[in-house]
């Protein structure tokens, strides 16, 4: 099994904790609000949320993928740091053995930068290229636009 890491940046006008809340806190009921053609629903399959809770990710019919199963492995709110596991789903296939992020939402200005780091954990002698992944990110880099712009037009929203 090898490992494959990737991290990228982006910066944007809200505050660490209002972006932490709403990306990582809230996001089972957030996302599929401002994103129903992207994320059907998400449900907690096991645990109260915190540290070892799985929740799935599904995904509207005719989508590409059906399903995903996140683990959370370890959840900071003072720091706004998340770190969580993908385990299971299509959105694995047959080349990844697991997906695992870390999530940290860090002051800048009156906004702040988030950084996340992947690591694709592949089965076998399977090497992944940065193109194999890079709608992935820019996917995540979308969502992540789309909550700042919902925050921005309702600023009482997890203040």
């Amino acid at each position: 099994m090898g490992v494959t890491t990737y991290t990228q940046e982006f910066t944007c006008s809200v505050a660490p904790a209002r972006m932490f809340k709403a990306l990582i806190l809230d996001s089972d009921n957030l996302i599929p609000k401002l994103m129903p053609k992207s994320i059907k629903n998400v449900e907690l399959i096991h645990g109260d949320g915190g540290v070892g809770s799985i929740k799935q990710t599904n995904f509207p019919e005719g989508s590409h993928f059906k399903y995903l199963k996140n683990r959370i492995d370890a959840l900071d709110v003072d720091n706004c740091v998340c770190k969580y596991t993908t385990i299971e789903g299509d959105v694995i296939g047959d080349k990844l053995e697991s997906i695992s992020y870390e999530l940290k939402f860090e002051a800048s200005g009156a906004g702040c930068v988030c950084k996340m780091t992947s690591h694709y954990h592949t089965k076998g002698d399977f090497v992944l290229k940065e193109e194999e992944i890079k709608a992935g990110k820019d996917q995540a880099v979308g969502m992540y636009k789309v909550v700042e712009e919902y925050l921005l037009a309702n600023p009482n929203v997890y203040a």
